[in-house]
């Protein structure tokens, strides 16, 4: 009772942003409180080298340089859905095809990653789990960099797969187009929301596999032109809608609401 009474405050002295409309449409039911929407955002004025290190993350999990590598760049927890991906490997029928996952499992127990490794080896999928790197701090403050960089995975990448049934956003949707990687995705409500309806070009599912699916997928891995067109037009969208910009033009309209000064 007390937390529903208070909280979150509706103050003066106080504005509230929210992270997509559908927050922003519930703090305004619930509490009558007005919110700035602030997504998710990256640095796409700087964009990733065209040119990407070599890197021997193919040789160090056993792949071959002519393996297709899909990605599924997502903690391993149900809510992502990674059970599609592995649907779709299983339907494309191509020994080339390798499934990677890029992100730590744990978070929520581990029957979930080994229902997915069980789920691959009946299906015929080549599973793999990589862990992207993280920064350890010792007692001493030394920091120590743990596992392969996210640029390095993304880079060796040909289709982005993000089957999540929800999201609070989608920021690994983001990176897919800051990498500039052919995306799959579910179509989950923020997505339909927030994101579709500023013309980004992916590939589509409702919360299952068609062959319209699968047929698009097999022509984004072997057409190259349709497939650089597609990712340069998603870094341009990502670029006007959700980049560094957009966020310093929103946090200057916060500031200005309490300061008064417009020349920040």
């Amino acid at each position: 009772d007390f937390l529903t009474m208070a909280f979150p405050p509706t103050l003066l002295s106080l504005q509230h942003v929210t992270i997509n409309s559908f927050a922003q449409e519930d703090l305004s039911w619930r509490k009558g409180a007005s919110s700035i929407l602030v997504p998710n955002v990256l640095d796409f004025e700087n964009p990733p080298p065209e040119e990407p290190e070599s890197s021997d993350l193919r040789e160090q999990i056993g792949l071959e340089p002519d393996d297709i590598i899909l990605l599924p760049p997502t903690r391993v927890v149900p809510r992502k859905g990674i059970e599609h991906s592995i649907a779709l490997v299983s339907q494309l029928k191509n020994p080339k095809c390798k499934l990677l996952v890029s992100h730590e499992s744990g978070d929520e127990g581990l029957e979930y990653q080994n229902a997915l490794i069980e789920l691959a080896e009946q299906s015929g999928v080549d599973l793999r789990f990589v862990h992207t790197k993280t920064q350890l701090v010792n007692p001493f403050g030394t920091r120590q960099e743990v596992g392969t960089s996210l640029e390095e995975v993304y880079a060796q990448a040909d289709l982005i797969t993000y089957p999540s049934l929800y999201e609070g956003f989608g920021n690994a949707l983001l990176e897919a187009f800051y990498y500039r990687k052919p995306v799959l995705v579910n179509r989950y409500s923020i997505f339909i929301a927030d994101i579709e309806p500023k013309g980004f070009r992916v590939i589509s599912m409702n919360g299952f596999l068609t062959r319209n699916v699968l047929e698009q997928v097999r022509k984004v891995i072997a057409d190259e032109g349709y497939r650089n067109e597609m990712v340069d037009h998603n870094y341009e969208l990502g670029k006007k809608f959700f980049s560094y910009t957009v966020l310093r033009r929103k946090l200057r309209s916060l500031i200005t609401a309490f300061t008064g000064m417009d020349d920040l």
